[in-house]
């Protein structure tokens, strides 16, 4: 393992690993964790533009108001995740050969009690934290930017609010991992976009989900969804272009009567929506709002990002 104070000697990408800087492929789980054995875990992730975490406080932020909701107790707090967060992709940027990076929080209740008997181990649990990165791969966003999203409602209904909030960024997706395939089965490059058991629309299993119509943009009510980082971007970006924004009920009817659609997301901030269950938005292709907004994103974040993402190869 190596030590904190000795990262900037090692070689190739690091992970950290309960307090401490491993190599990247050195960052296990036992099976008896708890986030492998009942899911139990919460998760977070940011991008860097420029080398930089963006937004770095609000996503830690929100990490750690998920950790209190989940009663996991980490073992650093957000001050020092913030820091090691900072070591990590200065480090890991430029074994990359200074490529952007994507960075990962993960963080376990730690180590089932019972099984981990089996390891002679003992004790209460203690969480398991974890940070890694990887270099942001665009390439397989650029069909999204040059052609525009599919998206597609599966059958199986979104977790409702009463059984886990749709406030905290966790990782009990399967509902959303037999989603996309039933998706797939419709088209097999479509993104799965999820209703609540009333019917109305939430959010895709990496994104959310808004719509552009009379002058305004319109997101699903967020106690119905996770109010993710990149949408709380939006509204500032839509307030700067003085473009309203509003929270109401969505259906299928709005989304296929809406003049775009559009996904905020952390990993490429924006991208337009040009089907829905197979039936053209609008014109059919990305619209002039959509990047009227993403040009004004490009800016506040200092990097070209219809470029990064729609001139991006393997």
């Amino acid at each position: 393992m190596t030590h904190p104070d000795s990262i900037a000697a090692a070689d190739g990408p690091l992970a950290y690993l309960n307090g401490e800087f491993v190599p990247a492929g050195e960052c296990k789980l036992p099976v008896y964790d708890l986030g492998i054995t009942i899911g139990a875990a919460v998760t977070d992730f940011l991008r860097t533009f420029g080398g930089e975490p963006y937004r770095l406080a609000d996503h830690v932020q929100r990490l750690y108001r998920s950790c209190r909701y989940a009663h996991i107790d980490p073992p650093i707090d957000a001050e020092e995740s913030m820091a090691v967060t900072r070591r990590l992709i200065e480090h890991n940027r430029a074994a990359a050969g200074g490529a952007e990076l994507g960075l990962i929080y993960y963080v376990t209740a730690g180590q089932h009690p019972v099984y981990a008997g089996a390891a002679g181990l003992k004790g209460p649990p203690r969480a398991t934290y974890v940070q890694h990165t990887f270099p942001m791969p665009f390439h397989l966003w650029k069909p999204l930017f040059t052609g525009g999203a599919h998206c597609v409602t599966p059958s199986n209904r979104h977790w409702p609010p009463e059984c886990l909030s749709s406030k905290i960024k966790n990782r009990n997706r399967l509902h959303m991992w037999i989603g996309d395939y039933q998706a797939h089965q419709i088209d097999p490059d479509a993104i799965a976009v999820y209703l609540d058991i009333h019917g109305n629309i939430t959010e895709t299993g990496g994104s959310n989900f808004v719509i552009y119509r009379d002058g305004q943009v319109v997101s699903p009510r967020r106690r119905n969804v996770l109010w993710g980082i990149s949408l709380t971007v939006l509204t500032e970006l839509l307030s700067d272009l003085g473009i309203g924004f509003v929270e109401d009920d969505l259906q299928t009817y709005d989304a296929v009567n809406a003049e775009e659609a559009w996904l905020p997301t952390t990993p490429y901030c924006l991208a337009p929506v040009v089907r829905f269950n197979g039936v053209p938005i609008g014109s059919g292709a990305p619209g002039p709002v959509w990047r009227r907004v993403l040009d004004r994103w490009s800016e506040v974040a200092g990097a070209d990002i219809y470029g990064e993402i729609a001139g991006s190869s393997e």
